[in-house]
């Protein structure tokens, strides 16, 4: 190492070797409560900037694509353009996220070509800006603007209503990781369809038991739980399966699957089971998803409870 190299680190050590000494020897200015009070609180927060950290670091190092950087700017520009209940997003805002790839009047077939090629590629975000488009283009959500498959969603939770969402769509998308997952399905013909779980109290109507851990499956519209919105404007899509075999029996698959976790009464759990644990399982169930993947560290972190015991299993 060079001398001045050497003199430069040598400098800095002393430097906060005589910082930390002053903090160790400082009279704090509380006693008593007052001062541990303050010792919590500095604690407290100390522990929600690491917790924000080291979620922020996760959200931009893993499932970032083979472009992380043009990644981050179309959820910046999403989030950025992305607009309350019954406000439709802006034609410039569709032109500068999609226009380099799609122009800025793209037709059905186009659309669908387009998300034809992110689908093999692996994960690919599906945003309110786009199915915005789709409504516009097509009339709804279906196999002429979205590739017929069975699909996993999964999205950050926050509120629609400003003027909470224009901070909390950042915070829910960077700063918390986890995410929720759903299930889309996509016919060869007819309308999109979506399989949404979550507690009782959150779905549309009165219920007696609020906590219950339930599921609903719905018209992909923006009526639906799991539809890109202002609180939840980026999805991350993976065509789990293709084959029109399975594609045309999932929706029974899935009515089956809804009915069944109705008979157990199974309260929800913030862990787990919760709404990933139902998606984990079903995909398990169906062979779209092995246990080892399901039951991956990466995969927990990310939607939380998806590799728990499936609701009902008594092993």
């Amino acid at each position: 190492m060079p001398d001045w190299a050497r003199s430069v680190r040598d400098g800095l050590r002393r430097r906060a070797r005589r910082m930390l000494d002053r903090i160790r020897r400082a009279r704090h200015p509380l006693t008593g409560w007052r001062k541990w009070a303050v010792v919590a609180g500095e604690g407290m927060a100390g522990f929600i900037l690491l917790f924000a950290l080291a979620n922020l670091t996760l959200s931009l190092s893993t499932f970032r694509g083979e472009d992380p950087i043009k990644r981050t700017a179309h959820e910046l520009g999403v989030l950025w353009f992305s607009t309350p209940d019954g406000q439709p997003t802006s034609d410039r805002g569709f032109e500068l996220i999609h226009g380099q790839n799609l122009g800025s009047d793209p037709s059905p077939a186009q659309i669908r070509a387009h998300f034809q090629a992110a689908a093999r590629g692996g994960t690919f975000l599906l945003d309110q800006v786009m199915v915005d488009r789709m409504e516009v283009v097509n009339g709804r959500v279906d196999g002429a603007v979205l590739p017929p498959g069975v699909y996993v969603g999964a999205h950050a939770l926050g509120p629609d209503d400003p003027p909470l969402v224009w901070v909390t769509k950042w915070l829910a998308h960077y700063v918390l990781f986890p995410r929720h997952a759903y299930i889309l399905v996509v016919p060869e013909s007819g309308p999109a369809w979506v399989f949404s779980a979550s507690q009782e109290g959150k779905f549309p109507g009165e219920t007696d038991n609020p906590n219950r851990l339930t599921a609903r499956i719905a018209r992909y519209t923006e009526a639906a739980y799991d539809y890109p919105s202002s609180g939840q404007a980026l999805h991350e899509m993976t065509i789990v399966s293709d084959d029109p075999a399975v594609v045309a029996g999932a929706l029974a698959r899935l009515t089956e699957a809804r009915d069944r976790l109705d008979t157990l009464n199974q309260p929800y759990g913030l862990l787990a089971p919760n709404s990933n644990t139902v998606v984990g399982c079903i995909l398990e169930e169906a062979g779209l998803m092995g246990r080892d993947t399901r039951r991956s560290i990466l995969l927990a972190l990310r939607a939380p409870g998806i590799g728990a015991r499936c609701p009902g299993d008594e092993d």
